[in-house]
């Protein structure tokens, strides 16, 4: 969306095509570390981004997911799962990632309310209260120790043994308010409106526990919604599209920002900033092959 303004700030052509409105941002309950809003929820805040959109005349294809993009005589198609087409001189691809989720029975209705995907986002709103983190890597061992200075007790749940790199578990292993639970897997979360319970069993066994827990950080990885561009662009062994500091991809007049990307830092304040560079190195761009 803030390429999207960007490039209407500057009279281009564009056409906005989107499977939603604010991806990840929207699962995030509250947002306490973007410039100019002390506390805003995350859906408020992607509310307001859009209404910014909509003072600009920017085309909105809002509910088709692009399943394609290819260059096409030094241009470019975005094919949509609907069948349609739009033809381009440049795009700004920045589609985002999903979380990895747990597929577990409540996890879907209390997304939001108490089941979260970004410790370092959400963390500090379950500060006194009893947690669970899901996952047995380094973002998970790294939402932990953080947790653990702030929550009343923290239970790390991993369906393996713990991945991460060892300084960080034996720091964990000291907090005397942290249980871990190493190859067990979650089997249900519990509540009502908010998130009271978590229900996990051993990997090896039908013995399930339940415990007390005021939110869920499901710590699992994020996947790259890069699969419109494989085979087009150069991504990173993580699925992530490769670009400079200029948000150029591998491919002229195509370029990235946001999540999608390998640029560090998965935050809000940083995907739009990477959307506002991406737009003007896009206008750059169509001028110098107008020329």
């Amino acid at each position: 969306m803030t390429a999207a303004v960007y490039a209407a700030r500057k009279k281009l052509d564009i056409i906005l095509v989107a499977k939603d409105i604010g991806g990840q941002a929207t699962l995030t309950s509250v947002v306490e570390n973007y410039m100019g809003y002390q506390y805003i929820e995350g859906s408020e805040l992607m509310e307001k981004f859009a209404d910014q959109v909509k003072q600009f005349p920017i085309t909105q294809k809002v509910g088709e997911s692009v399943v394609n993009i290819s260059t096409i005589n030094r241009s470019f198609e975005v094919k949509t799962e609907s069948g349609q087409a739009y033809q381009a001189r440049a795009v700004i691809f920045a589609s985002g990632k999903r979380p990895r989720q747990l597929n577990v029975p409540g996890e879907d209705r209390l997304r939001g309310r108490g089941v979260t995907y970004c410790a370092i986002c959400d963390g500090p709103l379950f500060a006194g209260m009893k947690v669970a983190i899901v996952g047995g890597g380094n973002s998970a061992l790294e939402a932990t120790n953080d947790m653990v200075k702030i929550a009343e007790h923290v239970y790390l749940v991993s369906i393996t043994p713990l991945t991460c790199d060892p300084i960080l578990a034996e720091r964990a292993q000291r907090a005397p308010n942290l249980s871990i639970f190493t190859e067990h897997q979650v089997v249900e979360i519990l509540g009502q409106d908010q998130v009271e319970a978590m229900v996990i069993k051993p990997v090896k066994g039908d013995k399930t526990t339940s415990f007390e827990v005021r939110g869920v950080f499901v710590e699992i990885g994020l996947e790259p919604n890069s699969e419109p561009v494989k085979g087009l662009v150069q991504l990173n062994k993580l699925g992530e599209v490769m670009v400079d500091s200029y948000c150029r991809t591998s491919v002229p007049g195509l370029f990235s920002a946001g999540d999608v990307t390998d640029v560090p830092e998965k935050q809000i304040v940083v995907a739009a900033g990477e959307g506002s560079k991406a737009a003007l190195e896009a206008q750059r761009y169509l001028l110098r092959i107008k020329d």
